[in-house]
């Protein structure tokens, strides 16, 4: 859905492909009991809003996001002592005043 200010419409349409900073997703239940303020149309170019189940990429998805959630994660590193303090991955703790 996207408001049209200077035809004083709103246009209510199929899900947008992209991101839209003026455009708006609705359930179908919403968009079904859609009004518009006094004065203004609604324009619907999909006069009826088939529901839709998950297609192939969303199960693929699904599946891949399940897999990767059940794979072992790796050790953490053992922390290093370089003379220098103590180094842990990439970072590294000094030594300070005190220690």
């Amino acid at each position: 859905m996207t408001y049209v200010y200077s035809d004083s419409t709103a246009v209510l349409g199929p899900l947008a492909q992209l991101a839209e900073p003026h455009s708006y997703d609705l359930c179908s239940e919403h968009a079904n009991r859609l009004t518009a303020p006094r004065g203004w149309e609604v324009v619907r170019l999909t006069p009826e809003f088939v529901p839709t189940g998950p297609t192939p990429d969303d199960l693929v998805a699904l599946a891949e996001a399940v897999r990767e959630a059940g794979r072992p994660r790796p050790a953490a590193t053992a922390p290093v002592d370089t003379g220098e303090g103590v180094r842990r991955g990439h970072l590294r703790v000094l030594p300070g005043e005190g220690s």
